[in-house]
């Protein structure tokens, strides 16, 4: 079967978002994706959607355009190696941000996919291994904000709604004022709640050991992703692993197998959540998920449900699904127009073929950004 690509679409999409979203060294204001469309001479069109870049994203844009639409257009989608290897060569040019040129491939690597399940009339997380339909899915929040309470409010709809845990920020003040938030967090939480902690690489080594002391005796936490700044993360996280005992994740920064190889060579990691849309497409992080099977580490994802969930779902490492709340994520929400209701907190895979959404053209119509 051959699935000659006749064309590349992209769909910009930009919402804005309720209030400012701050983390440890970030703030977020919008809420951003990039629709990709495989356009195969088979009448098959590949759809997915990728990443929240924002300043970035006429970038990626560009790139996908200008650069790699023409080297796939001609390739058979269903050679998806051969298209993803003809599409690597782009990185090699060193003067500019690598990042981009991966998002890029990202996005037209997810879609090919696509393609490449409805033509063989397969959900892709069945076509990748078919380990289970369903995973446990749980909330990203903690942000920090100027509201009283507001932690104590993210908790309890994440408890509301039947989310197994949550992933809650910190980082962004001293190990003792984000001990007190996540104090404050497990107080108003159901008992079976699990939690893990993200620092987005905002500490020392020290601090981070420093705060899972405060908190020991409050949560036994699932995982602390990213807690050691980035110039000497390897080394500073292997120390948090064996001084705690907690397990680290991290990953999301990285945008290669070679760099998540170094992490697992150098023992840094007991989870990775390299991020399929920040690092190249589902192929890459396949190779990343094989990989870390022969160093006995787990595989998580950076956000990205509609792509992460086929991915950890195929597998028999991959452990959580994520999500927002409604008002940090309006495309997971509002867009995904089949969004699954959660089911004793598992989130269950479409058994459509490809990816298997639907998505809300007036949303997108409504959000788009190139027009």
């Amino acid at each position: 079967m051959e699935l000659k690509i006749k064309a590349i679409e992209t769909v910009p999409v930009r919402a804005a978002l309720d209030k400012l979203y701050r983390g440890s060294h970030y703030q977020m204001l919008n809420r951003c994706t990039i629709i990709t469309r495989v356009v195969t001479d088979s009448g098959i069109v590949g759809e997915a959607y990728n990443g929240d870049a924002d300043v970035e994203q006429p970038t990626i844009v560009r790139i996908i355009h200008q650069e790699l639409e023409p080297i796939v257009v001609g390739r058979d989608a269903m050679a998806y190696e051969d298209c993803w290897e003809a599409m690597r060569r782009i990185t090699f040019d060193e003067l500019r941000d690598r990042r981009f040129a991966m998002q890029a491939i990202a996005c037209i690597d997810s879609a090919i996919w696509d393609a490449v399940g409805k033509a063989l009339e397969i959900p892709l997380w069945r076509l990748w291994g078919g380990y289970r339909d369903a995973l446990p899915m749980i909330g990203i929040g903690g942000y920090y904000t100027d509201v009283p309470g507001s932690e104590e409010e993210e908790v309890r709809y994440f408890n509301e709604i039947g989310l197994v845990g949550m992933k809650f920020k910190v980082g962004g003040a001293s190990p003792a004022q984000d001990a007190e938030r996540l104090r404050r967090a497990v107080e108003v939480a159901r008992p079976d709640f699990r939690f893990f902690v993200d620092a987005n690489q905002a500490w020392t080594a020290a601090e981070a050991i420093e705060f899972v002391g405060r908190v020991r005796d409050i949560v036994d936490l699932r995982w602390f992703e990213e807690p050691c700044q980035w110039p000497d993360d390897r080394r500073a996280m292997k120390v948090v692993r064996f001084k705690t005992g907690v397990p680290v994740a991290a990953g999301q920064a990285e945008i290669s197998r070679a760099a998540m190889r170094d992490l697992m060579v150098d023992d840094a990691i007991d989870v990775s959540n390299y991020d399929a849309s920040w690092g190249g497409g589902p192929t890459e992080w396949r190779r990343v998920a094989q990989m870390a099977m022969s160093f006995g580490v787990q595989m998580g994802h950076h956000e990205e449900a509609q792509v992460s969930s086929h991915l950890l779902a195929s597998i028999p490492h991959g452990t959580y699904v994520e999500c927002f709340h409604p008002s940090r994520d309006p495309i997971y929400w509002r867009m995904l127009g089949n969004r699954p209701e959660l089911e004793s907190g598992m989130f269950r895979l479409p058994q459509s073929p490809g990816f298997g959404w639907t998505l809300d053209k007036e949303f997108i119509e409504e959000f788009r950004a190139d027009g």
